[in-house]
């Protein structure tokens, strides 16, 4: 029977996260090939009413992704290795988490945000149109963004990431679809889906270019501030276009303008396994289960 709940996710070191209703749940092949399933409630600002407020929870699901999915990179990246986890340890709250989770997002930044404003300076004197010097901005920027996954995609331990996130999207169509979550069910469906964070990422880079010829040209300190401050209402805007997309999937209008999000993550999937279609099945059945014990234990 197809879930009322939207589930989604994310690729992990040698396995899946799945964000459930309620919960989160990690399963991540271990060295002698077991299996490792852990579940968390989500909590905090990830779970309260803000989750739900238009542009809002655009915002707040980008700080989900980076923040909840860099501790589920961490924790895979040790059960990966064989290393032994403890059940309480919070990994939100050690240093190396919110190191890995800063450097990482002011590099994300300055690579993506802030280098196309710098580089298409030199622009300035050739082109007169602000609108056109935007678009520059934006084109170099959707390049850097390609180039990027281009590159980290001739990576072998990457290519297999990028065929874990194929195994969870399959597994969510399977879902989805009220097919049972089984490897043979599984098999048949692409590993495209339309609510990818790769296209959500590729939207925040289109609805960027939008954005920017609206502000015009102002001098160079502004645009750099721009950039940096205007990030939340960007994501917020993706989102809601993502969000509408999901909602209206059937439209032909809105299927041909989100097509390239599709397409790019022919970038950044890959056909699975059986051994990684069980990793995300195992993924997907355990966030199932701990939002409907969850359920049940406020029902009772």
């Amino acid at each position: 029977m197809p879930q009322k709940h939207s589930y989604g996710g994310q690729a992990v070191i040698e396995g899946v996260m799945i964000r459930g209703k309620t919960n989160i749940a990690i399963a991540v092949r271990c060295p002698d090939d077991h299996i490792e399933l852990k579940t968390d409630p989500i909590k905090g600002i990830f779970s309260g009413k803000l989750r739900k407020v238009p542009l809002i929870r655009g915002f707040i699901t980008l700080l989900e992704v980076l923040i909840i999915g860099t501790q589920a990179l961490m924790y895979s990246a040790r059960v990966a290795i064989g290393e032994e986890v403890e059940e309480d340890k919070k990994d939100t709250s050690s240093l190396a988490l919110w190191g890995t989770l800063f450097v990482g997002l002011g590099f994300g930044i300055a690579i993506f945000f802030v280098g196309p404003v710098l580089l298409n300076e030199w622009l300035d004197n050739h082109i007169g149109s602000s609108a056109l010097l935007n678009l520059a901005e934006g084109g170099i920027r959707l390049l850097m963004f390609l180039g990027y996954l281009l590159l980290i995609g001739r990576m072998k331990d990457i290519q297999r990431v990028f065929a874990y996130h194929g195994a969870e999207h399959m597994s969510i169509h399977a879902m989805e679809h009220g097919d049972p979550l089984e490897p043979e069910s599984i098999r048949k469906y692409t590993t495209l889906h339309p609510r990818c964070g790769t296209a959500f990422l590729l939207l925040v880079v289109l609805v960027a270019i939008l954005v920017f010829i609206a502000l015009g040209h102002p001098p160079l300190w502004i645009r750099v501030i721009s950039r940096i401050v205007l990030i939340p209402v960007i994501a917020g805007l993706a989102y809601e276009i993502l969000k509408f997309h999901g909602a209206h999937s059937e439209n032909r209008i809105l299927k041909s303008l989100l097509a390239p999000g599709l397409m790019l993550q022919m970038l950044t999937t890959k056909r699975p396994d059986d051994g990684q279609i069980e990793v995300a099945i195992t993924a997907l059945n355990g966030a199932i289960a701990a939002d409907k014990a969850q359920e049940d234990s406020i029902a009772n």
